[in-house]
């Protein structure tokens, strides 16, 4: 699939801001398998965001400090947590694990969606910040289980924001709970949509999201197997995208 990267490195933008090192991301695919062709979950970002505005786009955002304290239930499957540490400096598993721990409070923030479980028998999880505090009223620990590790991308040298995002998929009926008025006028996103693979086609998309879709179509196409490997993009030397595989 390098025609992926090739699209990717076509896209116009410029690359004449200060280099700034990419910020640790996560961003996450919830899919709902329950039909006869699965969904996605996608949000509308307000236009008048300075950021990609008014386009749709998966639940993401920074890494944070405390996203590393939150209490969880359950580890991330072995390749995801082999896989996260790779290609990376200074690998650690403290810092896969938050940044799966990341894509689940950022799912809550921009969608009111709490993904984990009830069953921990542990009692309600101390939350470490606000931040996570709904997941300790509603008694819902963010299950890391539930996740699967699918993709990586490092934002191109020279522009003015850079993340280096990794992508998890989980599926619906891992939602154990959700919050009303997270999503409006007001809110990063105005709007959310299950959207099959085939919907998202007709939507004003960034090309890294369309690359991220067409990657997980196919993953889901050949079985959805934790042994798949998964797909890294970036640009190494600021001309050119390459995609690898991290096995």
């Amino acid at each position: 699939m390098n025609d992926l990267a090739d699209r990717l490195t076509a896209t116009e933008r410029r690359q004449d801001f200060p280099n700034v090192r990419p910020s640790d991301a996560a961003s996450i695919l919830v899919l709902d398998k329950s039909g006869k062709v699965p969904r996605v979950l996608m949000g509308r970002r307000h236009e008048n965001h300075r950021f990609m505005p008014n386009v749709y786009v998966f639940p993401g955002g920074r890494l944070e400090a405390h996203d590393r304290k939150m209490p969880v239930h359950g580890v991330l499957d072995g390749d995801s947590e082999r896989r996260l540490m790779s290609k990376v400096q200074r690998p650690s598993l403290e810092r896969a694990r938050g940044l799966a721990a990341a894509a689940i409070r950022e799912l809550y923030e921009e969608t009111g969606l709490l993904l984990g479980t009830r069953d921990a028998d542990l009692g309600p999880p101390e939350a470490p910040c606000d931040d996570w505090r709904a997941f300790a009223e509603h008694g819902v620990f963010p299950d890391l289980e539930g996740l699967t590790y699918v993709m990586r991308a490092i934002t191109p040298p020279r522009r003015p924001k850079r993340f280096d995002t990794r992508f998890f998929a989980a599926d619906a009926r891992a939602i154990a709970a959700e919050v009303p008025g997270m999503v409006g006028p007001s809110s990063e996103l105005i709007e959310v949509r299950w959207l099959t693979f085939e919907e998202t086609k007709a939507l004003e998309l960034p090309t890294i999201t369309r690359v991220v879709l067409e990657e997980v179509q196919a993953r889901l196409e050949a079985g959805f197997h934790p042994r798949l490997p998964v797909p890294f993009y970036s640009m190494p030397r600021g001309k050119r995208f390459v995609r690898l595989l991290l096995d």
